[in-house]
């Protein structure tokens, strides 16, 4: 590797950084050797946190001159390589501030933030360091081109590239529904009840369940002998089961497809398209020679 520290001198917000260290390693591999850049970049060792609780920590001098990433020794492959990157965007940032004692604990909690409050400096951190490691991990040049190979988004595709950037599903299905073209957005359920969503917030309606809510009784996912880990065939939905539809306006189309996971948790993806002037032919075509068609038009 070519980065070090001095080119990254002139930036300190997450999207800068990562910018930066895409300019030095133009050939970038997939999966990014996320621990190999650590050292390269001053982290002088990544060992194991024995702090309950917590799912990563650093350990860092005034002057941060040097480092040590501290990860959960239960961590998952994928979970591992976030919170490393996690704490390394600790480490670049100079506007993040360790405790007294020089380090940050990070729990599960704080990796899993996605916004904060402009009074919450410490939340705003996490969030920092959280959009690091989501951009560092599945860098948008790395992934966009591999978006636009497949026929259609789908739950598939975000298997495929968890496996292939080495990230959690949950990883990729946020950066998925940030990056893909269309407008798609990701529900993840435990035990039957929303607990995250996923969205562009430029291409995506507002979804009307918020999490903490149970799914609604029209989803596939209420289907009966839906298989674990294998993703349910995508098919359209009433609209409003997920989002607010005007009242005398053509509703849009929304199609629906679910993935149960183990533990009780489950995906589900949601494929928004407005509502389009349609002739009486297209009026005809059912949802199923719909979304064929949709398919026809990304093959």
């Amino acid at each position: 590797m070519q980065v070090t520290r001095m080119d990254l001198a002139d930036t300190g917000s997450p999207e800068g950084l990562v910018t930066a260290i895409l300019r030095c390693e133009k050939n970038l591999p997939v999966p990014v050797p996320i621990e190999d850049l650590c050292y390269q970049l001053d982290i002088a060792e990544i060992d194991v946190l024995e702090t309950e609780g917590f799912e990563g920590g650093l350990m860092t001098d005034t002057a941060r001159s040097h480092g040590i990433v501290l990860v959960n020794k239960d961590s998952r492959s994928g979970r591992r390589r976030f919170t490393i990157g996690h704490e390394l965007g600790h480490f670049l940032m100079p506007s993040h501030v360790p405790d007294a004692k020089g380090r940050f604990l990070c729990s599960r909690k704080d990796m899993a933030l996605l916004g904060a409050k402009e009074s919450d400096r410490r939340a705003k951190m996490e969030v920092e360091a959280n959009r690091f490691s989501s951009l560092i991990l599945m860098p948008p040049p790395l992934l966009r081109p591999r978006l636009t190979r497949k026929v259609g988004p789908s739950i598939e595709s975000v298997l495929d590239l968890a496996d292939e950037f080495e990230v959690s599903k949950q990883a990729m299905a946020h950066a998925y529904a940030k990056h893909h073209q269309e407008a798609v957005a990701f529900v993840v359920v435990q035990q039957g009840v929303v607990r995250g969503i996923y969205r562009s917030q430029q291409r995506f309606p507002f979804i009307t369940v918020r999490p903490g809510q149970p799914v609604p009784q029209g989803s596939i996912f209420h289907k009966p002998r839906l298989r674990q880990l294998a993703p349910s065939e995508i098919d359209s939905r009433v609209p409003d089961l997920w989002i607010d539809v005007e009242r005398g306006r053509a509703a849009p189309r929304l199609c629906e497809q679910v993935c149960l996971q183990a533990n009780g948790f489950a995906m589900i993806m949601l494929w928004y398209e407005p509502a389009e002037e349609e002739n009486e032919e297209s009026d005809e075509r059912t949802a199923r020679q719909r979304w064929r068609d949709n398919q026809d038009r990304w093959g």
